[in-house]
């Protein structure tokens, strides 16, 4: 693979999110056919540069063109010739946080929550989210209360309000689900 200098080009996978994954090639002159795992693919089309994952460690790639090709885009890399493209198939691509659109109102990423402070309409303030899990059907909060864990799903019928300013998130749980963790 080409010589790259490791200067400013490693990223840790925390300061990041997963933005899509690497899928075939395009054609014989080292164009790759990228999946993009966002809303809207627009927002992505000026990317200066990706983050792919090789051996557990985030490296940079610089782009050097991008084109929409139907729900794809298809990708060169400056200094990657098209005989090596192949090594970069099935790679995951990540981009620094910074690259997230920014959300407002009750709209927000999963990363951007943790450790705020969850009030309940009735409960008042039952801690704080340590963890969003999201391998279900729905989302649901791991919230912090004082050494006990509270799952509580995160679904738009019983969040009121995202404070970002105060951190704090304010719910209406439904009845009795609270009681159940803390009893």
């Amino acid at each position: 693979m080409c010589k790259k200098s490791w200067i400013n080009i490693i990223m840790k996978k925390e300061d990041c999110f997963y933005l899509g994954k690497i899928i075939k090639p395009f054609g014989y002159k080292g164009e790759v056919v990228l999946f993009l795992d966002v809303d809207d693919m627009q927002t992505y089309k000026d990317l200066p540069y990706v983050y792919i994952e090789i051996n557990k460690r985030l490296i940079k790639y610089d782009i050097d063109s991008f084109r929409f090709h139907g729900n794809k885009v298809v990708v060169t890399f400056k200094d990657v010739r098209a005989d090596e493209v192949s090594t970069l198939i099935g790679k995951e691509m990540y981009l620094p946080l910074e690259f997230l659109p920014k959300l407002e109102g009750n709209q927000f990423y999963f990363h951007e929550v943790i450790d705020f402070e969850v009030i309940d309409k009735e409960k008042g303030n039952i801690g704080t989210i340590a963890e969003i899990i999201d391998n279900t059907t729905q989302p649901i909060m791991s919230i912090d209360f004082n050494g006990k864990e509270i799952l509580m799903p995160l679904i738009d019928e019983i969040l009121d309000k995202v404070d970002r300013e105060n951190r704090k998130m304010y719910i209406h749980a439904p009845e009795g689900l609270i009681d159940i963790y803390l009893t």
